[in-house]
């Protein structure tokens, strides 16, 4: 049925549980899994207002870019502990929904399995949650978890 689901995570509690659903789809559809974490470019004026990690002084767009690769190699881990076989995780830049999105279409996903609420900032409570646009943008089914 899905060849391959692409999970979005980024360490919050609905990511975990999305991820769950996710590997628990393959073992049914025997597809693959796709991690993706995407991390948000900060401009010099948020950057000189963040505290992103006070004990690494390096710049937050790195400080935020490693941060997505430990949240994506722990959810590989964690995938592949639950009897994934077929995992893969990247990290990517940019506007959470619209590159989540992009990023299904460009590896040809038949799904995208993402929680519900993530570790969004206000502009969510205002614009909208990140499930909400891509429900919005996507081509292909979503699952909000």
């Amino acid at each position: 049925m899905f060849k391959t689901i692409l999970v979005a995570v980024d360490g919050s509690p609905g990511s975990h549980k999305a991820l769950d659903v996710a590997v628990g789809l393959q073992a049914s559809c025997k597809s693959d899994v796709i991690v993706l974490t995407v991390y948000r470019h900060h401009s010099l004026l948020e950057a000189s207002m963040s505290m992103v990690r006070p004990e690494d002084p390096l710049l937050p767009d790195e400080s935020m870019r490693d941060h997505a690769k430990e949240i994506a190699e722990k959810a590989k881990s964690s995938a592949i502990e639950a009897g994934s076989e077929a995992v893969r995780a990247f990290v990517k830049v940019g506007p959470p929904a619209r590159t989540i999105v992009k990023f299904a279409e460009e590896h040809d996903a038949d799904m995208i399995v993402v929680g519900s609420r993530g570790l969004g900032d206000v502009e969510g409570f205002l614009l909208g949650s990140v499930s909400h646009k891509i429900t919005s943008l996507a081509q292909c089914p979503v699952l909000v978890v």
